[in-house]
Order: structure tokens, then C-alpha cells, then sequence
């Protein structure tokens, strides 16, 4: 039974992190339609700003949501400063996108060294039989669906959501009505950033942090929001369930490294059965 429930939080984990890591590209990518290669890396400067602020004695909770802040605002700087000029061309945007993540790994590289970091993990440990479960993966757990929850209200339940899903699907209607449609990609984007900048801070004390973190989690993300499909929440969530399971049973069976590529495999597999992603299928009742 003990072995059990360490098994069964070590599913949910797998579960959590994937649904906390790519709900920020579902925005940016599922409605903004943008292939934001810079995400991982939105992912590892809110791991570093995590580390900067406990350096500086903050609560580790609140240098959470500070971090969550300062990438969304890097987010706005860098589609006002480079994104804006290629929406609705998406090989520019890919090129636009890899360079900055060139550009951020390099500069974090040069600020904070090539050498990887730790965050201490908070809330201690659990003791289930002869094992033990940190505390603080139980609260990640907890996190996603919170996460998930108050995107929803914002998304689905606030002006400023209906205005900007309004905005991307038809921006022209949108600008006729006057909608400032140029501030709304801007804040649509820095929130997704920002939503990427929380997810690498709730992750680094269980990682270590390092300014290539971004490339590890990056194909993962993506894999997510893709397999998803165009509902943003639900097809994260659907998508994070079914690979976090195939993830992480059949590293328990076998080697985390099996673990992977089971995903993609998974993933592969479900794109052959459901090629519009999990939500889009589900919506034409396959």
C-alpha cells in the first residue's frame, strides 16, 4: 500500500508538471497562434528570478509571484521590442523566437555563470511507510488545479478575457469596434510569459537551475499544447493527463529515459488517432 500511494503521487507530480508548464504557450501558442521557441526560456528566468529574490530573504511564496511579474513584464518588453513585427508569419516568427532563446540562455549564462544553482525545497517531507514524499511535491499537485482555475476566470469570466478572445479571432472586428488590439497582443503575450515565468518558479526547488533548464522542458510543453489541441485549458489538461501517466508509469517500470520517449511515442500516437489534438477531436464527437 505504501509503495502504492508513493506511485500514485508520482503519477499526479508528472501530471501537475506538464499542465504547469504548458499553460502559458497555450495562450501564447492556442490563442495567439505563435510559436514561441523563446518559452523555455521564459521557463528559466523564472527559476533565476525565484533564486534572485530568496537570495535577497524573500518568502519563497512570495518571490513566486514576484517572478511570475518580472517575466511577464520581460514578456511585454520583448513583443513590443521584436514579436509585434511578425504575427501572422510564423517562419520569421520562428527565427525571431530561436534567437531570442540564443540571446536569453546567453545572457543569463553570462550573469550568472554557466554553473547550476539550487533552490531549497520547502514544507519538509512526508514519511509514508519506509518512504519519503516531499511535502512540496504535494503542493505542486495542488498548484495545477489552482493554476488552471484562476486562468479560467480570467480567461472566461473577466472583461479583458472575452476582449482578447475576441481580439485573436477576429482582430479586424475587434479594432472597428475600438479595441486597442496592438495593447491586448501585448498583455496577452506578457501574461503568457508571465504564466511560464511561475511555472519555472514553482519547479526550481525540485530542478536545478541552470540557464539551459529551458531546453529540457521546451519539446515536453509543446508536446503538451499540441496533443491538446485548440481548447486551451481543457486540451492542456486532457493532454497533461494522458502523457503524465504514460510518462511516469513507464519510468516507475522501467528507466526515466524510457519515460521519455514513451511520451513521445504517446504522443505521436495520439496525433495519427486525433490529429486536431485531444479537445479538437473531442469536439467533432471522434
Amino acid at each position: 500500500m505504501d509503495l502504492v500511494i508513493v506511485v500514485a503521487v508520482g503519477v499526479l507530480n508528472s501530471i501537475a508538471t506538464l499542465v504547469i508548464v504548458a499553460v502559458g504557450l497555450s495562450i501564447i501558442f492556442g490563442m495567439m497562434r505563435i510559436i514561441n521557441l523563446a518559452q523555455g526560456e521564459f521557463f528559466m528566468m523564472g527559476a533565476y528570478a525565484l533564486l534572485v529574490y530568496t537570495r535577497l530573504n524573500m518568502s519563497i511564496w512570495i518571490a513566486m509571484f514576484l517572478a511570475a511579474v518580472t517575466v511577464g513584464a520581460i514578456g511585454i518588453i520583448l513583443e513590443r521590442g521584436v514579436v509585434r513585427f511578425f504575427y501572422g508569419r510564423i517562419q520569421d516568427t520562428l527565427l525571431a523566437t530561436w534567437g531570442l532563446s540564443l540571446a536569453l540562455i546567453g545572457i543569463i549564462t553570462l550573469v550568472f555563470g554557466p554553473t547550476p544553482e539550487g533552490v531549497g525545497t520547502p514544507l519538509g517531507y512526508i514519511k509514508v511507510g519506509d518512504h519519503n514524499i516531499t511535502a512540496y511535491e504535494i503542493f505542486v499537485i495542488f498548484a495545477a488545479p489552482v493554476l488552471l482555475g484562476l486562468t479560467y476566470l480570467f480567461l472566461y469570466c473577466s472583461r479583458y478575457g472575452m476582449i482578447a478572445r475576441a481580439t485573436m479571432q477576429n482582430p479586424t472586428m475587434a479594432a472597428a469596434v475600438g479595441v486597442n488590439t496592438n495593447l491586448v497582443y501585448m498583455l496577452t503575450f506578457g501574461c503568457g510569459a508571465g504564466l511560464a515565468g511561475l511555472a519555472g518558479a514553482i519547479m526550481a526547488p525540485l530542478v536545478g537551475v541552470v540557464p539551459t533548464m529551458g531546453l529540457a522542458f521546451i519539446a515536453k510543453i509543446f508536446i503538451t499544447v499540441v496533443v491538446g489541441g485548440p481548447a486551451i485549458l481543457f486540451g492542456t489538461t486532457s493532454a497533461g493527463v494522458v502523457l503524465g501517466i504514460v510518462e511516469r508509469g513507464v519510468s516507475y517500470a522501467s528507466t526515466p529515459l524510457l519515460g521519455e520517449v514513451a511520451l513521445l511515442l504517446a504522443a505521436i500516437l495520439l496525433l495519427r488517432v486525433m490529429p486536431e489534438g485531444i479537445s479538437g477531436s473531442w469536439r467533432r464527437g471522434v
